[in-house]
């Protein structure tokens, strides 16, 4: 099997476009995943970045919005596993270069779509599930 070029969905890292997609899955998916998806994306726009954890950021991203998944999003509660799996396996890689403006921002926006009992989860974001 080959892999697919990620790279082809950075196009869909505009704000509202990469909002829209969460948004669409973010019951389903869960505060913490999409805590990890916001960190990086808003990551993603700092020029603080190196351009190598940038490109890894649009991998885990281009892989959570892509169609193509080892695991289909459709079945349900394993899913979302690998998703979920590549997110914290990069934002651990780029944790240092994530500004507290940065979780403040993807705090703000999960509290739009999240209860504050299911915001709490977020507080665990690197233990297994």
């Amino acid at each position: 099997m080959e892999v697919p070029d990620f790279m082809q969905y950075s196009n869909k890292f505009t704000k509202s476009e990469f909002v829209e997609k969460i948004s669409r899955i973010a019951k389903r998916a869960g505060a913490k995943l999409v805590y990890a998806a916001l960190i990086l994306f808003y990551t993603l726009q700092s020029d603080k970045v190196s351009l190598k954890d940038k490109a890894i950021i649009i991998g885990a991203l281009g892989y959570l919005i892509s169609p193509l998944d080892v695991v289909p999003d459709a079945i349900p509660i394993a899913g979302l596993g690998d998703d979920m799996a590549v997110l914290i396996f990069v934002l651990q890689k780029v944790w240092g270069e994530v500004s507290e403006e940065v979780k403040e921002k993807a705090k703000r926006k999960l509290d739009q779509w999240f209860d504050t009992d299911e915001i709490e989860e977020i507080n665990h974001l690197f233990e297994k599930e």
